[in-house]
């Protein structure tokens, strides 16, 4: 059983974290990190009409998929 990121990236698991709390992000060993947009709602924004959420929520995505295709950074 896995337990943290390094262990999954370990075992050829490539694993981006979506986090507003990088320094938590790093202590877990995620070497792969996008910052979020907030706390409760790393990847939404119920304050903005739904169009523009919805592309905050793309970018946020298209900038972790662009991560995994990355080297991890130990």
């Amino acid at each position: 059983m896995f337990r943290t990121p390094s262990e999954l990236e370990k075992a050829g698991i490539p694993v981006v974290q979506i986090t507003s709390a990088l320094s938590i992000a790093k202590m877990v060993g995620s070497n792969r990190v996008v910052l979020g947009n907030g706390i409760i709602r790393v990847v939404g924004a119920p304050n903005l009409p739904l169009n523009e959420e919805k592309e905050l929520r793309r970018r946020l995505v298209q900038k972790a998929l662009d991560a995994l295709e990355s080297d991890a950074q130990e």
